[in-house]
């Protein structure tokens, strides 16, 4: 490890060691992930249009989040049994197998094996970043390196639009995925040269043992996410409405699985906060998965211009979370109902903008959906940390990111449900796509207000006062796009000489 001064990250003593080489390499990982998954939505239009299949458009996001939720939680555990370098080798393959099967994919049910293939990749990759730095690097520039990986999530959510809508519009959506394969390949073979230190190529179990595998929980969301995905696929009422119900069954299952496993859960006790994540979560989700798609068959408008809009959300989640992130503490409930407010505005606001078609409205709408995340999330994620019951603020800073890809799992599964439901499961016609457009959005402002209401809940709360910690810095340092901070904040507590972050 390379020596560190008091006052923070000496660079050049980082590159002369080759540790800063090292830090980039495994950086590469959250690069590479987080553009792959913003990346889908502007591709969609062209590639729905060569292998039809518009019912399952939908998946297309809830198999990826399931994949990488699924990988992430298991990532950081295999490390205690399986060298570092074998993990990373083993994610970067299985993170290229997968882009190579959606570049080749010749429908759609392949295209979404390839998917979740890739969420499997991808997700492992992330948490092993995470992991890399708690066993690579020197633990007084942790919080560094953990706000670095955080602008990089923030550069790669707002290339991955871009770089979909430019393969798409000058070469072929395949090409876009066919970058990642050559990405991930490179990834896996460097990884054998890069990460050649006996911190990465040997086993290192911490605290003793490895703490187990949510096996259960997990296998419960996976299947109540798959169960509600295919209730909107061919919509019939009784059978969509039974596998719907049995979905809905599946996930409170799974709550309550979860919370039976002190040593492996995933989720504090459910609270005001929680709520409030994953009302916002599932509501978002219409305009990622869906938006690129009716935007080009209803208007006509540029698969360029629709990435910049996705883009443009990104950037205002960026730019508003370290415009408030010196705020008072005082403040902070304030700003989390404030943040709520935009949120849902932005929700109902394109359910008239992305009908009528004004670009200038639709970028607005995405500001404010972007901006409301940004300025209310490092907040909500302080709340429920400090809220948390005795012994459960570890569960708990972990807990909103990973509720956070659950609601984005969910929520694209129910948005096929409705999309279908509205005319696309007759097919991609302008006429199907007037009226998903008029019901896709107008469905999930219930869940926009329910949100709000537990913003406000949260602001009538007594406020908690925040422990001071030397590593407090690191959770508002991981508040970036998709669900960086799980692993950030979950790893930082796997070394045992780590007690307690908050």
């Amino acid at each position: 490890m390379t020596k560190t001064s008091t006052n923070g990250v000496d660079w050049r003593a980082l590159w002369a060691s080759g540790d800063l080489a090292r830090f980039c390499f495994i950086s590469l990982g959250i690069l590479l992930h987080a553009t792959n998954e913003t990346m889908v939505a502007t591709v969609m239009p062209a590639m729905v249009g060569e292998l039809a299949g518009v019912q399952l458009v939908g998946w297309s996001l809830a198999i990826y989040e399931l994949g990488a939720i699924v990988a992430g939680a298991a990532a950081g555990r295999l490390v205690s049994y399986v060298a570092l370098r074998t993990n990373m080798m083993v994610a970067a393959m299985l993170y290229a197998a997968g882009a190579l099967v959606c570049a080749t994919a010749p429908s759609m049910p392949l295209f979404l094996c390839g998917r979740l293939i890739e969420g499997l990749g991808g997700g492992a990759l992330v948490s092993l970043a995470f992991v890399s730095v708690e066993r690579l690097f020197a633990r007084a520039i942790w919080p560094q390196l953990f706000g670095v990986m955080s602008a990089i999530w923030g550069v790669a959510a707002f290339s991955g639009p871009v770089l979909g809508a430019v393969m798409t519009e000058f070469s072929s959506w395949r090409w876009a995925f066919g970058v990642f394969t050559l990405g991930g390949t490179a990834m896996a073979l460097a990884s054998f040269l890069v990460l050649d230190t006996p911190e990465a190529t040997r086993p290192q179990a911490t605290g003793g043992s490895a703490p187990p595998f949510p096996f259960a929980a997990l296998g419960c969301l996976a299947g109540s996410v798959v169960l509600i995905a295919t209730a909107g696929v061919d919509i019939a009422l009784l059978r969509s409405s039974l596998l719907l119900t049995l979905g809905l069954i599946g996930l409170a299952l799974f709550i309550y699985i979860d919370a039976l496993k002190p040593r492996s859960r995933l989720f504090p006790s459910v609270g005001a906060g929680m709520t409030m994540v994953a009302a916002f979560s599932v509501a978002t989700c219409s305009f990622a998965v869906y938006g690129p798609l009716l935007l080009t068959s209803l208007h006509g408008i540029p698969i360029l211009t629709t990435g910049y809009i996705i883009a443009a959300e990104s950037i205002a989640w960026s730019i508003l979370s370290i415009l408030v992130a010196n705020a008072p503490p005082e403040r902070e409930r304030l700003i989390i109902v404030g943040g709520a407010l935009m949120v849902a505005t932005g929700v109902a606001g394109f359910a008239y903008t992305v009908p009528a078609g004004s670009i200038p409205l639709i970028l607005f709408c995405a500001l404010l959906q972007g901006g409301g995340f940004g300025i209310a999330w490092p907040f909500v994620t302080r709340v429920i940390v400090v809220s948390a019951k005795e012994g459960e603020q570890t569960i708990a800073s972990a807990a909103v990111p990973t509720m956070q890809r659950i609601g984005y799992a969910v929520g694209a599964a129910l948005t096929g449900i409705v999309a279908n439901a509205s005319g696309f499961s007759e097919g991609l016609n302008r006429e199907a796509a007037a009226n998903v457009a008029a019901w896709l959005f107008l469905a999930f402002i219930p869940l926009g207000i329910l949100g709000c209401l537990a913003a406000l809940r949260i602001s009538g709360a007594p406020p908690a006062k925040l422990p001071i910690s030397p590593f407090a810095g690191k959770i508002d340092q991981c508040m970036s796009r998709k669900g960086v901070q799980r692993f950030c904040v979950n790893d930082m507590h796997q070394n045992k000489n780590l007690k307690r972050v908050t």
